[in-house]
């Protein structure tokens, strides 16, 4: 999926020499965290979020340091904190380093970004101009909407499950295809085998689970800690539900 995709394309933009009293009650309306600023052009200047209005001398949550400390920091960086936290106009105390990704960039893309620079939106451009944003809410819609719609097929064979919870795991390099051996009976399947780490049992679980046409999953699996030769054994049989069904 890309971003064109997901994204929210109503803008809700404000002018950088609009009052942060217009932009709050702007958000407060539209149940929005954050606006993109727009120039007379529309160009995108900046991004003004519910963050950057968190540290205001009108609250009394400006940063208060010791002289010492502001003195190591110096004239220049208290400068710019004292106009944040005063500033009475969006371009003021808005953000500028602006993260943006292209309407065709993959979600990967976008996630990686927002991880990167801590951010919770990602402004989507189209020709150099903003069309629209992704927002953390918006990756969430569209994982539901997926979820939703991920109908199982009717009455998949035990073949058929195997081969696709083997494919799953061909494709993932933590699985200890090796060393576990998996068979699928009625729907219900069963791990037997050796792993070398506990936490490969959850994932292993999960891929059988997520797979269209398993009922339940059977654990008998021990687990082996390679360093000290510890054996633990597999839960008594241990059965879990899967895909929605309850289990046998």
């Amino acid at each position: 999926m890309r971003a064109k995709d997901v994204m929210s394309p109503g803008l809700v933009a404000i002018s950088p020499e609009a009052s942060i009293t217009q932009a709050a009650a702007l958000m407060l309306e539209k149940r929005i965290s954050g606006l993109m600023v727009l120039d007379a052009a529309g160009a995108l200047v900046g991004v003004l979020s519910e963050g950057d209005l968190l540290r205001r001398v009108e609250l009394g949550t400006e940063r208060k340091r010791p002289k010492w400390l502001e003195f190591l920091l110096g004239p220049g960086r208290l400068s710019s904190e004292y106009v944040q936290t005063h500033g009475r106009r969006v371009r003021e105390v808005m953000t500028r380093d602006v993260v943006c990704v292209a309407e065709d960039a993959e979600l990967s893309e976008v996630v990686k970004l927002m991880n990167d620079h801590r951010v919770k939106r990602i402004p989507v451009l189209k020709d150099g101009k903003a069309v629209g944003i992704v927002t953390r809410a918006d990756l969430l819609r569209a994982l539901q909407a997926i979820l939703a719609r991920g109908a199982v097929p009717e009455n998949p064979s035990d073949v058929e499950i195997r081969d696709a919870v083997l494919k799953e795991l061909k494709a993932q390099s933590w699985a200890p295809t090796g060393s576990v051996n998996l068979s699928v009976r009625d729907g219900v399947v069963e791990w037997t085998g050796c792993i070398f780490d506990e936490r490969e049992r959850e994932a292993l679980r999960v891929a059988a689970e997520n797979t269209p046409g398993v009922t339940s999953v059977k654990d008998r699996m021990t687990t082996v800690e390679p360093y000290s030769g510890f054996v633990m054994t597999s839960p008594d049989d241990t059965t879990s539900g899967a895909g929605g069904r309850d289990a046998d």
